[in-house]
Formats: structure tokens, C-alpha cells, sequence
């Protein structure tokens, strides 16, 4: 099903979806309209595939997400959560896409994929099984949340309802949303994931966390070149899992997105260093800094350019070893799969962001 006829189906069923819950739900959480039973705007209306930006997927998205909150009662960033998470750990993409905002398998707009034994239920004889009733008599977790039914996996209005009640389902308070994520997935690491990305998109209020900015000020002293894979001198047999930015002691480091604070503290190997984790569920890793910004601790959550810390020489030792090598920042980059975690190198992305940045302020300059 092509992505456009994902949208109108999504437009024809979203008015059905608000009435589904009689009487309306309990809801939890802190609900941005205030519960089930009230009104809400109908979904903008899809453009062809190719006159359908980012942006307006965004927008269909987010109108989705809405509407299954006013049905349900679960606020909108907790579905969004899950759904992106199933997105960054999806291994096949959409045939010819290159935009990591495209879903697994087919060109719906949402990216959660539920298993046939898990959505018709592990003992249905029939694993294409759509009947409601029947799903709900071998004990299935699809359900019909277009009205039209049908439990259809690849619907996107189903999946999310289906979702959402097994949310409701597994959770009496806001407090065990965590509790529901791991009875789905039984991977702390889900549950951690899908938290994060609920509270920066709770923070920011919106989708679309896309923006970066340069690890150094631009009109600070640095260089950098590629040093991926190259050994190290120091804590075994090991590569260099990123790029050395070499700058004088005391040089601001940023974080590079909309983020969230992972990690922070004392490293053997990286000194002083702090973890970002981004809603493209990928580690940013900043070590052998001289010290942190005071106001920053474990959970906040960060926009590209803000302060982090300071560049420096910190590393290879006990807590509070410095100056075995040039002050400079080690910056990392590593993306989480669901099951591991694996570094890929960050030079390109850092002369992406280096070139941005520059163009950008140029324009400012310029008055363009």
C-alpha cells in the first residue's frame, strides 16, 4: 500500500476512532486535551507522494497521534514514543527510500510492526486472522480501531488503537507506563528508549527534533580530520570508535542535537564525559573534557548549540587524570538497534554540520 492510500484511509477512519470508547476511558497521564469525549480537528488532508514533504508527515502524524489520545486517553508522546522507537530499530527500510522517517516494510505512516502469532493470538490456526472476535477469543492483541470490522495489522489506526488499549490494559496509573513497555517488549532497554523519546517529545511539544549544530564554535581554534579505526596507545587492543577535535584547554563543547542527558561522569578511557541520546536513538559521546556545565544532570534535556561542558585532556587513568595527551574533544557517535549498540564513524556528519552552520551565518550576515 502506497503511502498516499495510507493517508486517506487514515482520513476515513480517524472520525470513527474518537467515538470508539464508550462512556468515555479513564485516562492517564497528563493528557493534552483533557481527556476522552471532546472534540477534535480532523486530520490534514494527504497530498500525492511526491508533493508530501517531511514536514507534512509530520503534521499526519501528529494529527494521528491526537485523534488515538482523544479516543484513548493516552497522551500523544507516549504513542509517539513507541512508535519511533520501532522506527530507529526497524532493520529493513521501505524499498528506494532514503528518509529515515520512512517505515519498515510498507509506506505507512506509523512504524510499529506487530508479529501475526502476537496480533492473531500464538494458537489462532489462522495467522492472516482479522475478525475481531475471533482475535480476541485466541487471546490476539490486534483490534479494531477504524470501526471498518477488521483488525488489520497494516492499518495504521488499528495498530495504535490496539496499542493504546494494551497500554490501558497493563497500566493504572501514568507511573506504570514503563511497566506496560516492558510487558510488550520484556527489554529494559525498550523501556529506557521509549521513555527518553516521550520526554523529549513531551518537552518540546512537537515531532520534528531534527536540527544539529557543530560540537565547537565555529569561530573558535579547532581541527579535525578522519581517525576512524585507527589504534590506540593506551587501555589494550581497541580502535578509535570517532574523531579527535583538537582545541585549546577551556573551548566550549555543544551538544550537536535535541537530546537527552544519558550518561555523565568519570570514564577510564574518555575522563570527564557526557552522553546525549538523540530521537534518532543515537549516542552522542563527548569525552576528555575539562569539566561540565553545573546546571546540567542526568535526564535533562538539551538543544543542538547548548553548552555542555569544556575541552581538555582528561582520561586514561583514575578519576582526575589529565594531560597525557593534547587538550581536544573525542567526539562519538554510536546507534542502538534494540539489541546492540554499534559505532559508525562521525566525520561526515561533523563537516555536514560544520558546513551548515557556516552557510546559515553567512545568510544571517548577509541579510539574506
Amino acid at each position: 500500500m502506497s503511502l498516499i492510500k495510507a493517508a486517506l484511509r487514515t482520513l476515513v477512519s480517524l472520525s470513527a476512532a474518537s467515538l470508539l470508547v464508550a462512556g468515555g476511558p479513564a485516562v492517564f497521564g497528563d493528557s493534552a486535551n483533557g481527556g476522552a469525549g471532546k472534540p477534535v480537528p480532523g486530520i490534514p488532508r494527504a497530498r500525492s507522494a511526491s508533493a508530501q514533504g517531511s514536514g507534512d508527515v509530520y503534521a499526519t502524524r501528529q494529527a494521528l497521534y491526537d485523534q488515538m489520545e482523544a479516543a484513548t486517553g493516552i497522551p500523544w508522546y507516549r504513542l509517539a514514543a513507541i512508535d519511533q522507537y520501532e522506527r530507529t530499530i526497524a532493520k529493513v527500510k521501505a524499498s528506494g527510500s532514503h528518509n529515515p522517517d520512512q517505515p519498515a516494510k510498507t509506506a505507512r505512516l506509523t512504524a510499529i510492526q506487530i508479529p501475526a502469532p502476537v496480533w492473531c493470538g500464538p494458537l489462532n490456526p489462522d495467522q492472516e486472522d482479522a475478525s475481531p472476535s475471533s482475535l480476541s477469543f485466541f487471546g490476539g492483541f490486534g483490534q479494531d480501531g477504524s470501526g471498518d470490522g477488521r483488525a488489520d495489522p497494516e492499518s495504521d489506526i488499528d495498530v495504535l488503537f490496539s496499542m493504546a488499549q494494551y497500554i490501558r490494559k497493563h497500566s493504572a496509573s501514568a507511573n506504570d507506563f514503563n511497566i506496560a513497555v516492558w510487558e510488550y517488549y520484556h527489554n529494559g532497554r525498550a523501556s529506557q528508549r521509549i521513555e527518553q523519546f516521550s520526554n523529549l517529545y513531551r518537552h518540546f511539544g512537537r515531532l520534528d527534533l531534527s536540527g544539529s549544530a557543530f560540537p565547537l564554535p565555529l569561530g573558535s581554534t579547532y581541527s579535525y580530520r578522519s581517525t576512524w579505526g585507527s589504534g590506540r596507545s593506551w587501555g589494550g587492543a581497541r580502535i578509535h570508535e570517532g574523531t579527535d577535535l583538537f582545541t585549546p584547554y577551556g573551548v566550549t563543547v555543544r551538544s550537536t542535537c535535541y537530546g537527552i542527558v544519558e550518561t555523565k561522569g568519570w570514564n577510564r578511557y574518555g575522563g570527564w564525559r557526557i552522553g546525549i541520546r538523540d530521537i534518532e536513538n543515537r549516542y552522542h559521546y563527548y569525552a576528555h573534557l575539562s569539566g561540565y556545565d553545573k546546571t546540567l544532570k542526568l535526564g535533562d534535556i538539551v538543544a543542538p548549540g547548548q553548552q555542555l561542558g569544556w575541552a581538555g585532556s582528561s582520561g586514561y587513568g583514575k578519576p582526575g587524570t589529565s594531560g597525557k595527551f593534547p587538550p581536544h574533544l573525542h567526539y562519538g557517535i554510536y546507534k542502538d538497534r534494540g539489541l546492540m549498540e554499534w559505532a559508525f564513524d562521525p566525520y561526515p556528519l561533523l563537516r555536514q554540520w560544520e558546513n551548515a552552520e557556516r552557510k546559515a551565518l553567512h545568510s544571517k550576515r548577509s541579510g539574506r
